[in-house]
C-alpha cells in the first residue's frame, strides 16, 4: 500500500495539466503568428517565416527556462528578491542610455544586444511579483497599516516611473493593476485602496493629457469610424477583422485583415486574426484555453506549502489573466487601444520566455507542496 501511494505522489509532482495547456497556448500562438505575419514578413523581410522563426526561439528558450524553474526550490527567489529587483530597475532605466536603448514607433523600450534584443518591461513584472510575493508573505499585520503598504507601492511606483517614460502606456496600466491584485491578495485594507483611487485618477488623466497622442486615442476610440484612416484606423481594421469571422471563421490561414490592413496582426492584435479566421467558436475555446491555466495556477496556489508560493503563484496568474483581459478588451473596442501582447500568443520571444519562466516557478510550487506531503 505504501509502495502504491509513494507512486502516486510521485507522478503527481509534475502537474501536466499546466504544462499541457502552456504547450497548447504557445502551439497556437505559432499558428497564428505565422498565419498574421507570412505576407507583411515577406513585404518586409523576404522571408515569410521572420516571425515564426523568433518566436520558437522564444519558446526554446522559454521552455529551457520553464524546466530550469520547474526544479529549483521556488524559495531561493525569496533571497535574491532585492537583487532581481533592482537589475529590472538597471535593465528600464539602460534603455534610455544611447547605443544600447532600441527606439521603434516613437518608443524606446528594448534593449538592443546586437544579436537579439529584449524588453526589460517584461522582466520587471516578474521581478516586481518577486518581490511584494516575499515582502507580503513576512508582513501580515503590517499591510493592515497604510505605512505597512508604502514599500509595495514605492516598488511598483518606481518601475511605473520607469515603464511610462518609454513609454509604454499599456505596460504601465498592467503593472498599477498589479500592484493593487498583489495588495488586496496580500491583506491590505479596503480603505487604502480608497485612499490611493484619488491621485490614481488624477494620474491617469495627467498621463493623458500630457501627451497628445493618447487623447487622440481616446477620441478615436469614442467614435473610431469618425477617423477611420487616421487614429482610429488600426481598431476600425481590428472590429472588421472580428466581425468577419462569424460564429465558425474564415479558416486557418484566410484571414484578410493580415495583408497588411490591420497594423501589428502578429503581435498586439492578434486576437483580431485569431477572431477572423476561427470565429466566434474559436475564440471562445482560446478564452475557455486560458480560464482554465487560471484556474490550475489558483488550484496551486490554494495548495502552496508557504504563504510566499501561495502569494508567487496568485501574482504570476493575475499579471496573465490582466494582460488576457485587456488585450481582448483593446481588440474588441471595450477600452481604447494601448499595445500589449496576448500571453503566449502574441509574437514577442522576451514576453513568452518570461511568462514560460513564471509558469515553470509555478510548476516548482506545486512539486514543493506534494513533496510535503
Amino acid at each position: 500500500m505504501k509502495i502504491c501511494t509513494l507512486k502516486t505522489q510521485k507522478s503527481h509532482r509534475f502537474n501536466f495539466v499546466l504544462f499541457g495547456l502552456m504547450l497548447a497556448l504557445v502551439l497556437i500562438g505559432c499558428v497564428f503568428v505565422f498565419s498574421a505575419s507570412s505576407y507583411s514578413a515577406e513585404v518586409s523581410y523576404g522571408d515569410k517565416f521572420f516571425f515564426l522563426k523568433k518566436q520558437v526561439f522564444g519558446i526554446v528558450v522559454g521552455l529551457v527556462c520553464y524546466f530550469i524553474f520547474s526544479f529549483v526550490d521556488y524559495k531561493k527567489l525569496e533571497r535574491v528578491r532585492w537583487v532581481l529587483f533592482v537589475l529590472s530597475v538597471v535593465l528600464l532605466a539602460l534603455v534610455f542610455v544611447p547605443g544600447v536603448g532600441l527606439t521603434n514607433y516613437g518608443a524606446t523600450r528594448w534593449i538592443n544586444l546586437r544579436v537579439i534584443t529584449f524588453q526589460p518591461s517584461e522582466i520587471a513584472k516578474f521581478a516586481f511579483i518577486v518581490f511584494a510575493a516575499s515582502y507580503l508573505s513576512k508582513s501580515s499585520e503590517k499591510v493592515k497599516t497604510f505605512k505597512g503598504i508604502l514599500p509595495v507601492l514605492f516598488s511598483g511606483f518606481v518601475l511605473c516611473l520607469l515603464i511610462i517614460l518609454e513609454p509604454n502606456m499599456s505596460i504601465t496600466i498592467c503593472m498599477a493593476l498589479l500592484v493593487v491584485v498583489m495588495l488586496f491578495v496580500g491583506g491590505a485594507r479596503f480603505k487604502h485602496f480608497l485612499i490611493l483611487m484619488i491621485p490614481a485618477a488624477l494620474m491617469v488623466v495627467l498621463l493623458i493629457v500630457v501627451e497628445p497622442y493618447r487623447l487622440k486615442r481616446l477620441i478615436a476610440f469614442i467614435d473610431p469610424f469618425a477617423s477611420s484612416k487616421d487614429e482610429g484606423f488600426q481598431l476600425v481594421q481590428s472590429l472588421f477583422g472580428v466581425s468577419l469571422g462569424g460564429m465558425f471563421g474564415q479558416g486557418i490561414f484566410h484571414s484578410r485583415q493580415k495583408f497588411l490592413f490591420l497594423p501589428f496582426s502578429e503581435s498586439d492584435f492578434i486576437f483580431s486574426i485569431i477572431a477572423e479566421e476561427t470565429g466566434f467558436v474559436g475564440s471562445c475555446t482560446l478564452i475557455l484555453l486560458f480560464i482554465l491555466l487560471f484556474m490550475s495556477i489558483l488550484k496551486i496556489a490554494k495548495n502552496a506549502d508557504t504563504k510566499f508560493g501561495f502569494l508567487l503563484c496568485l501574482g504570476i496568474g493575475s499579471i496573465i489573466i490582466i494582460q488576457v483581459l485587456l488585450n481582448i478588451a483593446v481588440v474588441t473596442g471595450v477600452v481604447p487601444p494601448t499595445g500589449l501582447p496576448l500571453p503566449f500568443i502574441s509574437a514577442g520571444s522576451t514576453s513568452i520566455m518570461i511568462f514560460m519562466s513564471m509558469l515553470g516557478v509555478v510548476q516548482n510550487v506545486h512539486r514543493q507542496s506534494i513533496n510535503k506531503l
